[in-house]
C-alpha cells in the first residue's frame, strides 16, 4: 500500500484545520472574506475620524479658527494672534457678556497649539483632551477578543490568555514628564500607586487581574493609580528604585516607597499604605483628652473627630485626614472603648455607626456632623471642604491666603476679605474675639465675604505694603478690606471708623460702653462691605505685595532631622541582607585594621619611653643624682666601602655633610666640626639612639684627603666643567666641608676662603683665578686645591691681610650651616657621582 502525503494547513477563518488537497479553495475564500472585512473596518474608521473632525470644526472647537490662524502657522504667528485676542477679550477690558467664555476658549486654543505634541495629536487624530496626547502612539487593544481564539478552539480553555491581558497597563500608562508634573505634586495630598511593567513580562500578565481588583477597591477611597512601561522610561526606573518587574511603588508626600511583597493582594497593599502614612495622623482621643484636643485650634486648624466602633480607623478616613492635614486636625474616637463613654453621651452618638464631627472655635457643638454605617469618601471630602477654615482664621501663610482670599480677576463678582491687624499677644485676644463675633453674626456667604486676622510682627512686608504713608504702627487693631485682583496685586481700603479698642475696666458701665463700640464697629463694617460688594464700586487703593511668610514652616534643625529619618528609612527599606552583610564586613575589617594599628603604635611608644627612662637613669652612687641621657653624634668615615651608602644611595631629601682632613689636622678639626654640627644631631641618623624612629635627613662624615684625593679632584672637575685634568694640592683642601645631596646630584661647599656666589660656576672660576694670583696669601687662591701655577693671571684689587691657621678654618661653619638649611648657598650640579678610589 502506498501512502499519499497530505498537507494540513490551519485556517483561522474556518476555526480549525483543513486538508489542503481537498479544502484549499474554501480556505482561500475564507481568507478573502477576512481581508475584505479588515479593509472595510479600516475605511469605516477613517471615515469616522474625518467626520469627527468636521463635527468639531462645525461646533466651533477648532483651535485654528478660534485664534484665526492657518494650520501651517508657526509658533510666532500663534503667539501674536493669542496676545491680540487676549487683549481684546480680557474680562477686565471687555464689557461683552460672553467675554469670559470667549477668553477661556482663546486660552485653551493657545495652550493646545503651543504644545508641539498636543498639536500633532490634534492634527492627526483630532484629540483636544489635555492628557490624550499621552496615548497617541499606543496600539489599539480594544480589538483583542473580537474574534474567537483558534488556540482555545483547538486546545481548550486552558490556553485562554484574555484574563491576563495587560491592555489595562497600556491604558493607564504615563511618562516621566507626567510623573514629575502631576504625580509628585498630587502625592502631597493623595497616595499615588504606580505599577511598573513591560510588554513581554509574564509575571506582569499574572499581576494584571490583581492590579485591576486593587484599582476597583482602593480608587473609591481617593487613591490614584497609574502604570509606567519600564522599557520606555529607564531613567525613571533608576530614579525610583525599581528592583524587578512587576513592581508597585507608592508616591506619598513626594517620596517613593517600594512594595516588596511578591503577592499583590489588596489587603497587603492596604497595610502597606497604612504603614507609610504619617505617624499619628489620627491620634486617639478619649474622655480625658477631648477638651484639650477641641480647644487646640490656636494652631489655625479646624478640629474633626472620626468616630468608629472599631479598634483602628478605616483607610478612607486616614487618606482623608492626610489630604486635609494642613487645614484640619483629626482625632479618632473608639466607641467600643470604656474611655469614650462620656464622648458618646455628650454628642449623642449612635453606638454602631461611623460619625464625623467638625468643630471650629466653639468646642461645645460641632459646625457639621454626619453619621452613617459607611461614609463615602466623596461625602467626607465635600463636608470637610466646606468647613476647613475657622470662623476667624489667621493669614499665616501664602496657601492660607489663597484659600481664604483667592485671586479672582476673572470673576464678575468680587470676593472681599475683612482683615484685622493684631499682634501675637494675649492683650489682643479681646479684639480678635470681637472680630470673631462679627464674623459669626454677619450672615454673609463665605463665597462673598471672609473674615480673618493677621499678625503684624510676622507679616511685616505685607502690612507695610498696605500701610498709608508707610506708618505701620497706625495699622494696629485696624480693619482693612482687600480684594485680590491677581496673585501679586491687591486692591484695599481701610475702614477707619471701625476700631476694636481694649477695655481695661470690667465694670458694668465700661462693659456697656464696650458693647456700644462693638455695635458701632459692626455697623460701620456692614456699611463698607455692602458698598464695596456692588459692581459699580471700586476699592480706593492698590498695592503690589509679596508672598506671606509661612509661620508653620519647620526650622533648619527639624528639616535636617527629617532628612536623616527619611534617609534611615530609605536604607532600611532598600538594603536587604545581601547588602547589609558585605557592608558590615567591610566596616568591621576597617575598624580592626585601625584598632590594630593604634595598638601597635601605642606599644612602640611605650617601649621607647621605657628605653629612654632606662638610659636616662644612670645613678650617681654618692649623691643619688641622675644624669639625663644625651644622644651622641656619630661621624662616619667616607671611604670606598661606605661611599654608596653615604652618597649614591641617599633617599630623596637626605644629605651627607663631609669634612675634609688629613692625618696631621684630624685631631684639631674633628672636635670643631662636631661642635658646629651638634645642634643638628636630631636630624642625624643613628640606629642606636632613642630618636631612631624619627625621619632622619642628615648624616655626618669625615674624609682623609690622602685616601679620597682622586674622587675630590674628579668631583671638582665635573662641577666646574673642566675638560682637563685638575691638579690638587691636598694641603689646601684641609678644612673644606661638603654637603652632598645624593639623590638630586648636587653639592654645596664651605671653606674659609670660599667666595660664596649666586652667579654660577663661571663666576666661581673667575674669582678662583683672581685669588690664586695674589702674592699676599698663596693659599687663598688655592682653597679648592688648585695650584697657583696653573691659574691664569689677571688684574684684581682683592687682597687678604693674613694667612688662616688650622684652628680658625671652621670658625664660619655655623653661619654657613644656617644658610645651607635656608637654601641660600650656591649649589654645584653634576651629571653623576664619580667613583671613589682609594690611593
Amino acid at each position: 500500500m502506498r501512502l499519499i502525503p497530505m498537507v494540513v494547513k490551519f485556517c483561522p477563518e474556518r476555526k480549525g484545520y483543513v486538508n489542503k488537497s481537498k479544502n484549499s479553495s474554501s480556505c482561500s475564500s475564507s481568507r478573502s472574506r477576512a481581508n475584505n472585512y479588515w479593509l472595510l473596518t479600516a475605511v469605516c474608521s477613517l471615515l469616522l475620524v474625518l467626520l469627527a473632525g468636521q463635527v468639531a470644526a462645525a461646533a466651533g472647537t477648532d483651535p485654528y479658527k478660534i485664534l484665526g490662524v492657518q494650520k501651517h502657522a508657526n509658533l510666532q504667528d500663534i503667539r501674536r494672534a493669542y496676545k491680540q485676542l487676549a487683549k481684546e477679550w480680557h474680562p477686565d477690558k471687555s464689557d461683552h457678556p460672553e467675554a469670559e467664555t470667549k477668553f477661556v476658549e482663546i486660552k485653551q486654543a493657545y495652550e493646545l497649539l503651543s504644545d508641539a505634541e498636543r498639536r500633532k495629536a490634534y492634527d492627526l487624530h483630532g484629540i483636544t483632551n489635555e492628557d490624550a496626547y499621552l496615548y497617541k502612539e499606543r496600539p489599539d487593544y480594544s480589538s483583542y477578543g473580537r474574534f474567537p481564539d483558534p488556540f482555545e478552539q483547538f486546545f481548550g480553555h486552558n490556553f485562554n490568555f484574555h484574563d491576563q491581558d495587560i491592555s489595562l497597563f497600556h491604558k493607564l500608562s504615563i511618562t516621566s514628564k507626567y510623573y514629575e508634573t502631576n504625580i509628585v505634586p498630587k502625592s502631597h495630598h493623595t497616595p499615588q500607586i504606580l505599577m511598573f511593567y513591560s510588554d513581554w513580562c509574564f509575571s506582569c500578565m499574572k499581576a494584571a487581574n490583581s492590579f485591576k481588583k486593587m484599582i476597583d477597591t482602593l480608587e473609591p477611597y481617593g487613591v490614584t493609580f497609574a502604570t509606567i512601561n519600564a522599557g520606555h522610561e529607564n531613567q525613571l526606573v533608576r530614579k525610583v528604585g525599581v528592583h524587578s518587574l512587576p513592581c508597585v511603588i507608592m508616591v506619598l508626600d513626594g517620596h517613593n516607597y517600594v512594595y516588596k511583597e511578591s503577592v499583590y493582594n489588596t489587603q497587603r497593599v492596604v497595610e502597606f499604605i497604612r504603614q507609610k502614612l504619617p505617624y499619628k495622623l489620627l491620634p486617639v482621643v478619649d474622655d480625658s483628652s477631648i477638651d484639650s484636643f477641641l480647644q487646640g485650634w490656636a494652631d489655625n486648624r479646624v478640629r474633626a473627630l472620626v468616630i468608629e466602633p472599631r479598634m483602628q480607623p478605616r483607610l478612607r478616613y486616614l487618606i482623608t485626614a492626610f489630604h486635609f492635614r494642613e487645614r484640619v486636625a483629626f482625632g479618632f474616637v473608639q466607641l467600643t472603648s470604656e474611655k469614650s463613654k462620656q464622648i458618646q453621651e455628650r454628642f449623642k452618638l449612635h453606638p454602631s455607626l461611623d460619625s464625623l464631627l467638625i468643630f471650629n472655635e466653639d468646642a461645645s457643638r460641632p459646625v457639621a456632623s454626619i453619621s452613617m454605617s459607611d461614609i463615602p469618601t466623596s461625602t467626607l471630602t465635600n463636608i470637610i471642604s466646606v468647613n476647613k477654615f475657622l470662623a476667624l482664621p489667621r493669614l499665616s501663610s501664602q496657601s492660607m491666603l489663597e484659600g481664604v482670599c483667592p485671586a479672582e480677576w476673572n470673576r464678575p463678582r468680587k470676593r472681599l476679605c475683612v482683615v484685622l491687624v493684631t499682634e501675637n499677644t494675649a492683650m489682643h485676644d479681646e479684639a480678635r474675639n470681637a472680630m470673631r463675633r462679627i464674623a459669626l453674626e454677619s450672615g454673609y456667604s463665605p463665597d462673598r465675604v471672609r473674615f480673618a486676622y493677621i499678625y503684624q510682627e510676622k507679616q511685616t512686608e505685607f502690612i507695610d505694603a498696605l500701610a498709608e504713608h508707610g506708618k505701620v504702627e497706625e495699622t494696629m487693631l485696624k480693619v482693612v478690606i482687600i480684594w485680590r485682583r491677581d496673585t501679586k496685586h491687591i486692591k484695599y481700603e481701610w475702614v477707619h471708623e471701625a476700631t476694636l479698642q481694649q477695655s481695661t475696666d470690667k465694670s458694668g458701665v465700661e462693659n456697656e460702653t464696650h458693647e456700644l463700640i462693638y455695635n458701632n464697629t459692626k455697623q460701620k463694617l456692614d456699611g463698607a462691605i455692602q458698598r464695596l460688594l456692588r459692581s459699580t464700586e471700586a476699592l480706593s487703593y492698590e498695592a503690589e505685595v509679596k508672598d506671606l511668610l509661612d509661620e508653620h514652616a519647620q526650622g533648619l534643625v527639624i528639616r535636617i532631622l527629617n532628612k536623616v529619618l527619611l534617609a534611615f528609612e530609605y536604607m532600611t527599606e532598600n538594603l536587604g541582607q545581601e547588602h547589609i552583610l558585605p557592608a558590615l564586613s567591610v566596616m568591621g575589617t576597617v575598624a580592626f585594621i585601625l584598632a590594630a594599628g593604634y595598638l601597635m603604635s601605642y606599644l612602640v611608644r611605650i617601649e621607647e619611653e621605657n628605653i629612654q627612662k632606662k638610659q636616662s637613669k644612670s645613678a650617681d652612687g654618692k649623691n643619688g643624682k641622675t644624669t639625663n641621657y644625651v644622644p651622641e653624634l656619630r661621624l662616619h668615615e667616607l671611604r670606598a666601602e661606605k661611599y654608596n651608602g653615604l652618597v649614591r644611595l641617599l633617599k630623596p631629601g637626605c644629605r651627607t655633610i663631609v669634612l675634609l682632613t688629613d692625618m696631621q689636622s684630624r685631631n684639631k678639626l674633628i672636635p670643631a666640626f662636631h661642635k658646629a654640627v651638634w645642634p643638628y644631631r636630631n636630624l642625624g641618623s643613628d640606629s642606636s639612639d632613642s630618636d631612631s624612629s624619627r625621619n632622619k635627613t642628615l648624616m655626618f662624615a669625615h674624609m682623609l684627603i690622602e685616601k679620597g684625593i682622586g674622587w675630590y679632584a674628579e668631583l671638582l672637575r665635573l662641577s666646574l666643567s673642566e675638560s682637563r685634568e685638575m691638579k690638587i694640592n691636598p694641603r689646601n683642601c684641609i678644612g673644606t666641608v661638603i654637603a652632598l645631596n645624593g639623590h638630586r646630584k648636587y653639592f654645596c661647599m664651605y671653606h674659609a676662603k670660599h667666595p660664596e656666589s649666586n652667579r654660577g660656576a663661571k663666576r666661581m672660576m673667575k674669582m678662583t683665578r683672581q685669588l690664586s694670583t695674589l702674592p699676599s696669601d698663596p693659599e687663598a687662591g688655592a682653597f679648592l686645591g688648585l695650584d697657583s701655577s696653573d691659574s691664569e693671571a689677571s688684574t684684581s684689587d682683592i687682597s687678604e691681610p693674613k694667612i688662616l691657621l688650622e684652628e680658625n678654618l671652621l670658625d664660619g661653619l655655623p653661619n654657613w650651616l644656617d644658610r645651607l638649611f635656608e637654601g641660600t648657598t650656591h649649589r654645584y650640579c653634576i651629571n653623576y657621582w664619580p667613583d671613589f678610589t682609594s690611593k
